[in-house]
């Protein structure tokens, strides 16, 4: 399947700081949804206040979501039972993205297929297009999203018709989609399955393709964006693809231990444990040298790889032999990502593979 393409960007692939609350710094932020404002049905701590501020400090919102499967006004009562307040203008999903991109290669007023529900539906008649399930209608395209009430027929539906020669496009590729219960099958488990009965690979929208943040920056009207997401290899990999700044919160997918190893492409620019990130400065890490040995300070705490371990000052090596999480604070938790994103960018730079051992970590509220 198609895979999003690295670019050049003025993003450094480290931690950068900022002396003004991000909500003042940066003018838009493209909010992630579940895992960010809201866990499926539960609540996320500290969102609704933090989210709220934000826009009270004069930021602009745009909540940009690879969930294809909700209209851009059932996002917002969404979010309105969680007490963030929201706008349907200010909503952008990868269903959103998936129907703008279609315009480029079909003539307006196509007919196109929906594997799907509502969301895509709805996108794709905002975009002139006529819609239908049945590939008898001869559609020049099939749009593809998750939705629960997607099955075998429609499925079907699906490769007839680009097996007739339609184009497929897919809202996005997640492999899996959190739920209560744990992870389940996501929009890209099931274009997987169609693209094995067609044999042809779709152009595919959404996260971690860099084209959801610029089309979501560009209705939003923001000059000075922040990505703000959980998942690194969506949300923070479409946002470095994008240029664009990530502030990466610890309350969905990937967790402190994701984040400390992650590749350069998939990091963020700003840490915190949650939403309470977005209205608060962040230090600039700084490097030291101690007695020949170089240290990474973010705040008062300083962190280094030593050998193949971790090492935090007037703590000790990062390490618990029982195999329970090493629980630190936010600037360790900070110094020691950047430590090891610095170590790890020089063991490429050498051309050598050798990897760090890192616990499992909890970030202790601040």
């Amino acid at each position: 399947m198609p895979q999003p393409q690295a670019t050049d960007t003025a993003v450094p692939a480290t931690l950068i700081g900022s002396e003004q609350p991000l909500c003042v710094a940066y003018d838009v932020a493209l909010l992630d949804l579940d895992g960010v404002c809201f866990a499926g049905q539960a609540r996320v701590p500290h969102a609704a206040d933090n989210v709220n501020a934000a826009r009270q400090a004069g930021m602009h919102l745009s909540f940009v979501t690879n969930n294809a499967s909700r209209a851009p006004q059932t996002v917002v009562d969404k979010l309105a039972d969680n007490d963030i307040t929201a706008e349907a203008s200010e909503v952008f999903s990868a269903a959103m993205d998936a129907a703008a991109m279609l315009t480029e290669h079909v003539e307006p007023g196509s007919m196109v297929l929906v594997v799907g529900g509502d969301g895509v539906r709805q996108a794709l008649l905002d975009e002139g297009f006529q819609v239908t399930s049945s590939a008898q209608d001869e559609p020049v395209a099939v749009v593809q999203g998750w939705d629960p009430a997607v099955d075998w027929a429609l499925l079907s539906e699906g490769v007839y018709a680009i097996n007739a020669g339609a184009l497929h496009v897919a809202t996005n590729l997640d492999a899996t989609l959190p739920t209560e219960r744990g992870f389940a099958l996501g929009n890209g488990s099931l274009v997987a399955a169609v693209v094995h009965a067609s044999g042809k690979e779709p152009l595919a929208g959404g996260k971690p393709f860099p084209g959801i943040y610029t089309r979501a920056l560009k209705r939003a009207g923001g000059t000075r964006p922040l990505a703000v997401g959980d998942r690194l290899n969506t949300d923070h990999v479409g946002a470095r693809a994008a240029g664009i700044p990530g502030l990466h919160v610890l309350t969905g997918v990937s967790d402190a231990r994701d984040v400390i190893c992650a590749p350069a492409t998939e990091r963020p620019s700003f840490l915190h444990t949650d939403l309470r990130g977005l209205t608060a400065p962040h230090p600039e890490p700084v490097r030291v040298e101690l007695d020949g040995q170089v240290w990474w300070r973010v705040g008062s705490r300083s962190a280094r790889v030593l050998g193949s371990g971790l090492e935090l000052q007037d703590a000790g090596a990062v390490s618990c032999p029982d195999g329970s999480a090493v629980r630190i604070d936010l600037d360790s938790y900070r110094a020691l990502a950047v430590a090891a994103w610095d170590w790890a960018d020089a063991q490429v730079r050498r051309g050598e593979a050798a990897e760090l051992e890192v616990p499992e970590i909890e970030v202790i509220e601040p």
